[in-house]
C-alpha cells in the first residue's frame, strides 16, 4: 500500500481534512534519482528493464517523517536533572539552580566545534534510522556569538554531509545567561545586533526563534527579536505557552510565523488568533511525556478548522528523543488524534512547518525520494498502536535505501 498521496499543490491539511489520508493498495512506486518518478495500480505498471526492485508485499510504503522542531545539536547529556524531578524538582527550580538550558550551554560552550558534530552525527544517524527525511535544527545552547554560530556551523555540515534537509533556526533567545541576568535589554541589543549580523553574513540561519515564556522573554521581547529577524532575512519560528498563555501567539501570528510550537496551553484567543492564518500550530508530545506536563489540546486546535503538525522537540532537558514513530504514538494515545490526523501531522504538515511542503511531506511525483517501508503490518493504524515495537522495515533517503 502506497499511503499519503497528494497532489503538488497540497501544502498543508486542516481541519477535518486532516482526517483524510490519501492511498492506494496494491501498487507500485518509481524512485528515479533522488525523486519520485511515478506510481500507480500493479495492474497497470509499466514494462520497465534493469530496474533494482523492492518487494513489499504485506508492508506499507509512506513519505518519511518531517521533523520541524529539534534541538539535536547539544553538547553532553542531563540525565541528573531527569533524577532531581523523579525527586520532585520542578523543571522551573532545575533552571533556576542552574541547571537546564544554562547548563547546557555550559558544556557547549567548552565542546569543540568537532566534539559537537561527532556527538550530534549519531543523534541525527538514529532518527534518519527511525524514519525521518527532513528535519529542523535550532540553535540556543550557545547564547554566546562564537557558539550559536558554532552549532549553526555544525548544522549546515551535518545536512551537507549526510546529504538531507536540515533547516536551521536562530535561538539565542532561548535563555538569559548569567552574564546577563541583571541586563536582559543588553543580551536583547546582543541578539539583535552582533548575533544576527554575523549569522547573516555566514547564511548560518533560516529561521529566527524566541522563548516566549514568563521568566525568560516577554511578548515585547518577541516582538523586537522577530521584527530585527525580519531585517537580515529571517522568518519567524517561536515557542509559546508551554507553561503560561501570555500572548505569545497573537504576537507570532502579526509578525508571520511560519510555525508555533508547545502550545501545551492553548486559549480560546489564542485559537482565534491563529485562524485564517498562515501559521502552523506544533504540538510536541514527547516534551509533555517526558516532563509530565499537559499535552496540546489537539482536538481543540483540529476542531476549530486549524491544521497541526508534530515533532519531536528532540533536546537534552524535557525531551530526549527523536523518535517520530513514539511521537506519533503519544499523539494518538495521548491527545486522541486518529492515525490519519497523526500521521499527516508528521508528514505534509511538519514538512510545513519547515518550509518545504514542496519537497517533501507526501508520495507526490517530483518530490524528493524520501519514503519509509514498515514491515508486513495489518494496517497504518498498528504504527501507533504497537507505541514500543520498531515497525520500520527500510528507509529510502533522497532515492538510496539507508
Amino acid at each position: 500500500m502506497l499511503l499519503q498521496i497528494r497532489p503538488l499543490t497540497t501544502q498543508k491539511v486542516s481541519g477535518s481534512q486532516m482526517k483524510e489520508l490519501p492511498k492506494l493498495k496494491d501498487a507500485w512506486l518509481l524512485l528515479e534519482d533522488d525523486v519520485i518518478h511515478s506510481f500507480g495500480q500493479m495492474s497497470e505498471i509499466p514494462d520497465l528493464k534493469d530496474l533494482k526492485t523492492l518487494d513489499c508485499s504485506g508492508k506499507i510504503v509512506l513519505p518519511s517523517w518531517c521533523d520541524s522542531h529539534t534541538h539535536l545539536v547539544y553538547a553532553g547529556n542531563r540525565e541528573q536533572e531527569f533524577v532531581d524531578r523523579i525527586n520532585g524538582l520542578s523543571y522551573q527550580e532545575i533552571a533556576a539552580s542552574g541547571g537546564g538550558i544554562i547548563n547546557s550551554a555550559k558544556k557547549l560552550q567548552a565542546t569543540s566545534q568537532e566534539e559537537l558534530f561527532a556527538q550530534s552525527e549519531k543523534r541525527l544517524q538514529e532518527v534518519i534510522q527511525l524514519g525521518t527525511g527532513a528535519i529542523e535544527i535550532k540553535s540556543g545552547y550557545g547564547l554566546t556569538t562564537e557558539s550559536e554560530m558554532k552549532m549553526l556551523r555544525v548544522a549546515r555540515e551535518l545536512g551537507a554531509k549526510h546529504n538531507i534537509a536540515i533547516k536551521t533556526t536562530f535561538l539565542g533567545a532561548h535563555a538569559i545567561p548569567p552574564e546577563f541576568k541583571n541586563n536582559k535589554e543588553g543580551y536583547l541589543d546582543l541578539i539583535c545586533g552582533e548575533m544576527m549580523e554575523q549569522i547573516a553574513s555566514e547564511n548560518l540561519a533560516d529561521y529566527v526563534d524566541v522563548f516566549c515564556e514568563q521568566g525568560y522573554f516577554s511578548v515585547a521581547d518577541t516582538n523586537k527579536i522577530l521584527q530585527a529577524g525580519k531585517k537580515f532575512g529571517f522568518r519567524a519560528k517561536t515557542h509559546v505557552n508551554q507553561f503560561t498563555a501570555m500572548g505569545g501567539v497573537a504576537e507570532s501570528v502579526k509578525n508571520q510565523a511560519l510555525s508555533v510550537d508547545h502550545l501545551e496551553v492553548l486559549t480560546k484567543e489564542d485559537i482565534t488568533a491563529l485562524q485564517d492564518s498562515q501559521t502552523m500550530p506544533v504540538a510536541l508530545p514527547l516534551c509533555s511525556f517526558f516532563l509530565s506536563i499537559p499535552y496540546t489540546p489537539a482536538r481543540a486546535v483540529i476542531d476549530a478548522g486549524l491544521p497541526l503538525a508534530l515533532a519531536t522537540d528532540y533536546n537534552p532537558g524535557s525531551s530526549p528523543s527523536g523518535n517520530m514513530n513514539l511521537a506519533v504514538a503519544t499523539a494518538c494515545i495521548k491527545m486522541k488524534l486518529s492515525p490519519e490526523e497523526a500521521i499527516n501531522a508528521a508528514t505534509i504538515n511538519g514538512a510545513y512547518a519547515m518550509g518545504l511542503s514542496d519537497s517533501y511531506g507526501s508520495i507526490t511525483v517530483g518530490k524528493k525520494a524520501n519514503v519509509i517501508i514498515t514491515k508486513e503490518i495489518p494496517s497504518y493504524g498498528y504504527l501507533p498502536y504497537a507505541f514500543g515495537s520498531t515497525n520500520i522495515d527500510q528507509v529510502i533517503l533522497n532515492g538510496k535505501l539507508i
